[in-house]
């Protein structure tokens, strides 16, 4: 499938594969577990390599590409939007904060291979250690909330080392000795984003798999901190996008009028006033999103030459549609039970789960800390 993608443009590869996600997401939700038959799909599509530079063998598209189709699987299925955005998340680390040979393997690999980049990442976890050993590395301890670990090819890994203030960083092969992943995700959202436990049992890192830059290199390592957030803006937005579109084909197929008069649903004041609402939140959050979007690919693009001020100027932008579209889309999610009927909270129609991968999505990086930092540029600036 992967010659398709010359044949066909990335949202239409995107659009047959969130229809084939669609049939079975509410099944899956329910199971929980890894979606292996939908990350080879991804895989056997083509969309791995979307961002690679052509001259890497890649699809040379953008990140504003890459994060259009995070919010195409993200309306039938967020758990792999969330899968496939954070790929590119990891797989780009090298480009940021490695060095040139190390962007040049990682990019011509994945794109020959077709690979899928996973994370025991989270920079907040410190219970991984590593120790250094002459011209290599033992990585011991373990990491949670490690998504796409499971069925991953590659690891994108933080530890700790003695004497160095900022995390070690290194990919490593996820099939690598030593390397324990547990599965062990249980969580009521986002169920098959395998978010679980990665352990680490005297694992040897060479010192090419070490990223040679770090996040404090210059300005363009630093928007790596920008990149996540990107992912979940989208995310977050494709969640409330869908869960608005299935509301609204519940609400004019199935829900009944509340009045004897009306011989609709839709013919409801109330009803349509929900929806006026909804709709408005959702286009504000959008254009917000698609605003800071503009500002990140500008900077993407600019490379080395990103300045202090313009990456500050990106933060703004990001911190201001992640607000917006955590409020919009843990109201809407909630909200959208007052529109469809009691009917509507049978666990066949999956309506719940919108607002449970939202809620589990949103508290991982909380909303506070982007309000409050809004506040304190506005007070202090």
């Amino acid at each position: 499938m992967s010659t398709t993608v010359k044949e066909q443009s990335f949202e239409e590869i995107a659009t047959e594969l969130a229809e084939k996600f669609s049939a079975t997401a509410i099944e899956r939700d329910h199971a929980g577990g890894t979606a292996k038959a939908e990350r080879d799909l991804i895989r056997k599509s083509g969309l791995l390599k979307l961002l690679i530079p052509i001259e890497y063998g890649g699809l040379g598209g953008s990140w504003l590409d890459v994060l259009k189709v995070v919010r195409i699987f993200a309306r039938v299925d967020s758990s792999l939007a969330h899968v496939f955005g954070y790929h590119f998340v990891n797989l780009t680390t090298p480009h940021l904060c490695g060095n040139e040979e190390q962007k040049i393997r990682y990019y011509r690999e994945t794109a020959q291979k077709n690979l899928f980049w996973g994370n025991a990442f989270n920079p907040v976890d410190i219970k991984l250690k590593a120790t250094k050993h002459g011209d290599y590395y033992i990585f011991d301890g373990k990491k949670i909330f490690c998504s796409g670990s499971v069925d991953s090819d590659y690891l994108l890994v933080s530890a700790t080392l003695d004497g160095l203030e900022e995390p070690l960083l290194a990919v490593i092969p996820t099939s690598r000795i030593g390397i324990d992943i547990k599965n062990d995700w249980d969580n009521f959202g986002q169920r098959q984003t395998d978010s679980g436990t990665v352990i680490f049992n005297q694992v040897r890192v060479e010192e090419k798999e070490v990223l040679k830059g770090g996040f404090n290199q210059n300005e363009f390592s630093k928007i790596r901190f920008n990149i996540a957030s990107f992912a979940l803006n989208h995310l977050y937005l494709g969640i409330v996008e869908g869960a608005f579109e299935a509301a609204k084909e519940y609400t004019k197929t199935t829900t009944r009028p509340r009045s004897p008069q009306q011989s609709s649903a839709i013919e409801d004041a109330i009803i349509q006033h929900h929806y006026g609402e909804f709709y408005a939140e959702i286009e504000a959050a959008k254009l917000l999103v698609e605003h800071s979007d503009e500002l990140f690919q500008q900077l993407w693009d600019k490379g080395n030459e990103i300045t202090p001020e313009e990456r500050k100027k990106l933060d703004r932008a990001t911190n201001i549609a992640k607000v917006v579209t955590t409020k919009v889309g843990l109201d809407v999610t909630s909200r959208i039970f007052e529109v469809l009927s009691s009917r509507a909270t049978a666990n066949r129609y999956g309506f719940d789960r919108y607002w449970r991968n939202l809620r589990t999505m949103t508290l991982h990086v909380p909303v506070d800390v982007a309000i409050q930092e809004l506040g304190k540029n506005i007070l202090l600036d």
